[in-house]
């Protein structure tokens, strides 16, 4: 078994797997908070169910457009 860590491995598509797992997990967070659904996690063998906070796509985008650098505040 090699020691090296994912950003070490001499594939391109390895190296970018754990990015890609973090991006479909911050979608998947989303969808849930969209659609009022639970996530099903697993840690450290138990299972569980966390209910996300209901965010919409436009306060989201409201809040990052008010904290860019050099934006003055409505």
């Amino acid at each position: 078994m090699s020691t090296k860590t994912i950003d070490q491995a001499t594939s391109a598509d390895l190296r970018g797997s754990w990015q890609a797992l973090l991006r479909a997990a911050q979608r998947a967070r989303e969808l849930a908070a969209k659609t009022g659904t639970e996530l099903v996690v697993s840690r450290n063998g138990v299972i569980q169910r966390i209910k996300p906070e209901p965010r919409s796509a436009t306060v989201t985008l409201r809040t990052q457009e008010r904290s860019a650098p050099g934006e003055e505040r409505p």
